[in-house]
């Protein structure tokens, strides 16, 4: 199966985990507040009418994760981008 442009995406990924590892880099995705996390979202979701209720879901989303972060967001955004 090919995943992007990679025919053995797992190959691929333990690659770049191993290059993480070889050469110390990370990438950390720092917890945000809720008014800066409501505006990525809104951001993200574009010309969407009723804002309450995809805050109302947005909170819920991110509870559920335990975190919100810009990172949270665009994984909201990926889950119900058909919804709204």
């Amino acid at each position: 199966q090919v995943v992007g442009r990679e025919i053995h995406h797992g190959d691929a990924v333990e690659e770049k985990i191993s290059l993480a590892d070889r050469f110390g880099l990370g990438l950390s995705f720092y917890p945000i507040s809720e008014p800066q996390f409501f505006e990525i979202v809104d951001h993200l979701f574009g010309e969407i009418e009723d804002r309450e209720q995809l805050h109302i879901r947005a909170r819920r989303f991110s509870i559920e994760k335990g975190v919100r972060s810009g990172r949270t967001a665009r994984q909201f955004y990926n889950q119900f981008v058909g919804e709204f």
